[in-house]
């Protein structure tokens, strides 16, 4: 028989990767989480250039001959929002000017920190309450009750403050304790009421919000809190012992940022860690991702609801403990909780829930604080608010950004935050 032969196989070649230049052009034309808040930033900052152009009489003017003279028209553009953002950073991190002076001689060291000061300032708060937000999206959550869990952490640690006579070293942390256990209790209602009766915790907390506020009236109106020297609705300072000291007290005066900084930025590696390497942050990742298959698991998801809505409210609580042990005068009045419980929630939306981005997202919306501050009166105040509006509305929605810039959709799927149980 004749002998036959096969033909020596050949290798496949191998597909050819993709070099760092294509994969990085793709990754930037992708709706990711990371591009899709980079975009929202800068499609904040544009509506908000237009908004100055807009508002300002001399630039709409120009655009009134702008056929005659285009060159008119678009100069005044671009001196009134260079101006306005340039201020807006001169006001949230360092003024250039100021620093020349102090190289000069003229000016002092606390007048150049006093800008970053004041967005860490403002920031600080808005840690703790989107670390409270955050964890509780983590679990598929949603505590949109950070405002009263604030008020009531801000009162326990007034109250001990005060009313107590201890050294330093233990009365500071006894305050932000009792802070902490205020806000945790206040926080773990809604998660009662949702794992014994099936309570949607955005209702229920809101109408604790309500509840938190008119408490405060109360509380601020009693012979026990009210102030001594004052006729107005303010408390009682706390005691010297209980303050918290100033970060860069150091620098000089005026620099207001206190160690409340530093103990945020701790609180966020330790949530990090709690996610990620613990028991319980494991139930809360797992009871977030699929609650019907964590509970096929084994895992109790009224206890794990009832122990993150705490755990968060803990975490508001400390943040209100900390504003009133770390900032002058160390009163509270009505108006000194402010917006921080609410703007936690778009620090946390904006963060994407990660104790890392929600660090970043608090330096952000405290710098757009302090910088719209030193815009004034060119810029009205509302301009933080509006960027910050804006910016929360590209993040909650990325398939508008997806859809305004023609970006595609990512192989997982367009990454949003829920919280379950509507």
């Amino acid at each position: 028989m004749p002998s036959t032969t096969t033909a020596p196989e050949t290798e496949s070649p191998r597909p050819e990767r993709p070099g760092f230049g294509r994969t990085f052009t793709r990754y930037l034309t992708e709706a990711n989480s990371v591009m899709v808040t980079i975009y929202s930033l800068l499609l904040a900052f544009a509506i908000g250039a237009l908004l100055i152009i807009v508002s300002d009489p001399s630039v709409r003017r120009a655009w009134g001959y702008f056929l005659n003279r285009p060159s008119d028209a678009l100069s005044f553009s671009w001196q009134a929002v260079s101006t306005a953002y340039r201020d807006l950073f001169e006001g949230a991190i360092l003024d250039i000017g100021r620093l020349q002076e102090f190289f000069d001689g003229t000016a002092t060291l606390a007048q150049v920190l006093r800008p970053i000061s004041e967005t860490l300032t403002y920031a600080t708060p808005l840690i703790f309450t989107g670390l409270a937000v955050g964890l509780a999206f983590r679990a598929g959550l949603f505590n949109i009750g950070g405002h009263g869990q604030f008020i009531f952490g801000m009162l326990g640690a007034l109250i001990v403050g005060f009313a107590t006579d201890l050294p330093p070293l233990l009365h500071v942390p006894l305050a932000l304790a009792a802070g902490a256990l205020a806000g945790g209790i206040f926080g773990a209602v809604p998660g009662v009421l949702k794992a014994k009766t099936g309570a949607h915790e955005v209702i229920s907390s809101i109408m604790l919000n309500n509840i938190a506020t008119y408490f405060l009236l109360w509380a601020l109106s009693t012979t026990f809190i009210h102030s001594l020297t004052s006729q107005e609705l303010v408390s009682k300072p706390v005691d010297i012992s209980a303050r918290l000291p100033r970060l860069l007290g150091w620098a000089g005066s005026g620099l207001r940022v206190s160690v409340g900084l530093l103990i945020a930025l701790a609180l966020a590696a330790g949530i990090w860690w709690l996610l990620r390497k613990s028991t319980f942050g494991y139930r809360i990742r797992a009871v977030g991702a699929n609650p019907h298959a964590a509970q096929t698991a084994g895992i109790d998801m009224g206890r794990t609801f009832i122990t993150t809505m705490g755990v968060s409210g803990a975490l508001a609580g400390i943040g209100g403990g900390a504003l009133v042990l770390g900032l002058n005068p160390y009163t509270v009045n009505p108006g000194t909780v402010a917006e921080f419980g609410f703007d936690g929630i778009t620090v946390a939306l904006l963060g994407r829930a990660h104790p890392g981005g929600i660090v970043a997202a608090a330096l952000l919306f405290g710098a757009l604080k302090s910088g719209t501050l030193h815009m004034q009166p060119a810029i009205p105040v509302e301009m933080s608010t509006l960027l910050q509006a804006v910016i929360v509305l590209f993040i909650a929605a990325p398939a508008l950004v997806k859809t305004l810039l023609h970006l595609r959709t990512p192989r997982g799927g367009l990454n949003t935050l829920e919280a379950r149980g509507w």
